[in-house]
């Protein structure tokens, strides 16, 4: 963190203006001197004795504020504006006394915060998500644009947010909630996402604090009760890797590194580790001048201990998306104790610790690197957007999903946020609640109006699950080709309750769905036994149990029967793939793809023995090559939790791009809805659609015949499927 000459103060209000300008860690001219003088008089006098909503006077909030800016390294203007920026809410009219007196570019700094302060002032959740899903999105639109028009008024906000987390304690418990969570769910990943390790790293750590209080505790208590041995041991390492490298002629600094709380929380989560397994609670990192040093340090620090195997990052060659640039190694230190060592170029860390403000001082001088334009480059994104889209709603939707691009923060009735993968749907919401819940789950509502379960979740939509009084999960939930449910978490869950039925159920409802399937491809005389043997079951009757508890889709079933449904394609030549000394090859590896590649020494799990047509993912093993594992594989989640880094994509091989003509049949009493559901559906799998044709079948019932051309069996079935789950389809089956 930057050492501002203000850190040993108690009170900086209690300073005198000079003394105070005098002190702050920034360079200033003669005349920026008088600005922050002019200001502090301004936001002195207007706010007198006025108090925030927090009980904290406005004066000292203001001051606070611009001395993080301070330390940010931001320019005299962007501190004038943090000093008079909360002038607009106590004096109505303040702006345009503001213009005369401080010009257009201050006041649209201040004018800029006040549009921010629409997301974060709010009693609580669900006024909140009324703001951001009502009539006020055109407030936050505003708010969004002011932050892409001066990319300072974002430094301003998350200076005031951490200052307010910094003096929550005088809040009451549900405030000082709501205000961190807020932190957390907003504020800290926008900081993220600038580069702001500075802002990022407190703003986390305080938000942890207050919105997990139990799991901030116990960690500070075990970091605190090592502290003074690991203090110790980091300096012995410093002085150890200072001689390795003065004596290799290298100029750097060496010190120990500062562990957050949030971001040790956050690796055990991640990687479902104990606090005695972290590699890095002993953390060093040097600084050098230059990228071949950085290198050069890199080969001395595994010169003097073992590295620790995967746990090495290359983010120069490969910088994260913040452009977070440096290298990362784990070794056995010193009594063989596993250590971090992070070395990355001094411009490298300024970077690092202060994200785009590093560079703000180039752009008043007209130079700006393109580091700093690749920063801002999705700010100036976000104002493309607000020009192209006529709704504020949509523009705020689109500018979320940029920020918070993998997660999706939905909301119960009661307020509670819910963070789940993005394309997770109201049935994923309802069982990651309880799975009692989901197993009752009839309907859902989502921001008041009934919808379908397919529908993915969007950020800040208010789910209401609608329940049964019974237990009575679907089987097509666990679909994946009709979309109820995303996550495996919620499928598990729903196999995991057909399993317990009783058997003799499941086998007859698998023969019946097995007929039902046969009927729909429109396939005859199907020799069931040698079907069978082309799953992974060993005998018809766990196949059809399997079928009838929904382990095996209707997508599964087309593959098995692929020589019926489609003319043979010419053969491929045998691949001839790479072995491992001692292995041999396990049935239908051949056909595995691993990462576009092929051809590589490839095993099918044991555990859920994967057959063409099942969605696959990869394990790399030790010496063994990989492992092929269903993805609803119960295994797979824990390999994913433990070794992330060592899953990877796989694909059934495929044959020579190429279409095949098939005609289907539905039966309706209707035919707009279902001609427009066909030619929906069709875009949407990628189907060809060549020709419909209608035709009455007494009573009033209809017969579409619907002709297409697919690529292979599987978009054949799954668009089958969906059309079959269609409300106003009575029947889908398959042409001769």
């Amino acid at each position: 963190m930057v050492q501002s000459t203000l850190a040993d103060i108690h009170d900086v209000t209690a300073l005198e203006p000079a003394v105070w300008i005098d002190r702050l860690p920034v360079n200033l001219t003669e005349s920026d001197c008088q600005l922050l003088a002019t200001a502090w008089a301004r936001a002195q006098g207007e706010f007198a004795e006025r108090l925030r909503p927090s009980g904290e006077p406005y004066f000292a909030h203001a001051v606070y504020t611009a001395t993080i800016l301070a330390e940010l390294g931001l320019d005299a203007r962007t501190l004038a504006a943090a000093l008079i920026h909360d002038l607009p809410e106590v004096d109505p009219n303040a702006a345009q006394r503001l213009r005369k007196e401080f010009g257009d570019d201050i006041t649209d700094l201040v004018l800029g915060v006040c549009r921010m302060h629409g997301i974060g002032r709010f009693r609580d959740a669900a006024e909140l998500e009324a703001a951001i899903q009502g009539e006020r999105a055109e407030g936050l639109r505003k708010m969004l644009l002011a932050m892409a028009r001066d990319v300072r008024v974002v430094f301003i906000a998350l200076s005031e947010r951490l200052h307010d987390l910094r003096a929550s304690r005088g809040l009451d418990e549900q405030e000082r909630f709501r205000l961190a969570r807020e932190t957390r769910d907003i504020y800290a990943p926008l900081a993220n996402r600038l580069g702001i390790w500075q802002l990022k790293w407190e703003l986390e750590d305080l938000a942890f604090r207050y919105v997990e209080p139990e799991a901030y505790m116990d960690l500070a208590k075990r970091l605190a009760e090592r502290r003074r041995d690991r203090e110790a041991y980091i300096q012995r390492v410093c002085t150890r890797l200072h001689e390795a490298l003065a004596e290799a002629g290298i100029r750097g600094e060496v010190y120990g590194r500062p562990k957050h709380i949030y971001s040790i929380y956050r690796k055990m989560q991640r990687k479902g580790l104990r606090f005695d397994d972290l590699y890095d609670l002993r953390a060093v990192r040097i600084l050098v001048d230059d990228e071949p040093a950085c290198y050069k340090a890199l080969g001395i620090v595994h010169g003097l201990w073992t590295p620790i195997p995967r746990e090495f990052d290359d983010y120069i060659a490969t910088p994260k998306e913040n452009n977070y640039r440096s290298l990362h190694t784990a070794v056995f230190g010193p009594e063989g104790k596993s250590l971090e060592v992070q070395i990355r170029t001094y411009a490298m860390h300024e970077e690092a610790e202060l994200g785009i403000a590093a560079h703000w001082r180039y752009k008043e001088g007209g130079t700006q690197d393109a580091d700093f334009e690749r920063k801002i480059a999705w700010l100036r994104q976000i104002l493309e957007w607000g020009r192209e889209e006529d709704e504020a709603e949509d523009f705020v939707d689109r500018v979320r999903a940029e920020v918070f691009a993998d997660r999706v923060y939905a909301l119960t009735p009661d307020g509670d946020v819910l963070d789940l993968p993005r394309g997770a749907t109201a049935l994923d919401f309802a069982y990651h609640i309880h799975t009692d819940l989901g197993h009752r789950c009839r309907g859902a509502k989502i921001n008041g109006r009934i919808v379908q379960l397919t529908r993915p979740l969007e950020n800040g939509d208010r789910v209401e699950v609608l329940t049964g009084n019974e237990s009575r999960p679907s089987r097509d939930w666990i679909n994946p080709e009709l979309g109820y449910l995303f996550t495996n978490r919620a499928r598990s869950k729903v196999r995991a309750w057909f399993r317990q039925r009783d058997h003799d159920k499941n086998v007859a409802a698998g023969r019946q769905a097995l007929d039902r399937e046969f009927q729909r491809l429109g396939v005859e005389d199907v020799n069931i036994e040698e079907l069978v043997r082309r799953s992974r079951y060993p005998r018809v009757e766990a196949f059809l149990s399997a079928l009838g508890r929904g382990e095996v889709t209707s997508g599964q079933i087309a593959a098995l029967l692929r020589d019926r449904l489609l003319p043979q394609r010419p053969p491929e030549p045998p691949p001839t793939p790479s072995r491992g000394r001692g292995s041999e090859p396990t049935e239908g590896a051949d056909d595995i793809t691993v990462e576009g590649v092929g051809n590589l020494l490839t095993r099918m799990a044991r555990c859920c023995a994967p057959t063409p047509g099942d969605p696959i993912i990869g394990f790399i093993t030790r010496g063994a090559g990989v492992t092929i594992h269903r993805q609803d594989c119960s295994n797979v989640e824990q390999l994913r939790q433990r070794e992330p880094e060592r899953i990877m994509h796989v694909s059934w091989r495929t044959a020579p791009a190429g279409r095949y003509p098939v005609r289907i049949h539905v039966r309706t009493e209707v035919l707009d809805g279902p001609l427009s559901e066909i030619t929906r559906l069709c875009g949407h799998e990628g189907v060809r659609l060549d020709g419909v044709q209608t035709q009455p079948e007494g009573g009033d019932a209809y017969r579409i015949d619907v002709d297409i051309q697919v690529q292979d069996v599987q978009q054949l079935s799954r668009l089958m499927a969906k059309l079959a789950a269609s409300e106003r389809v009575d029947h889908v089956w398959r042409g001769q």
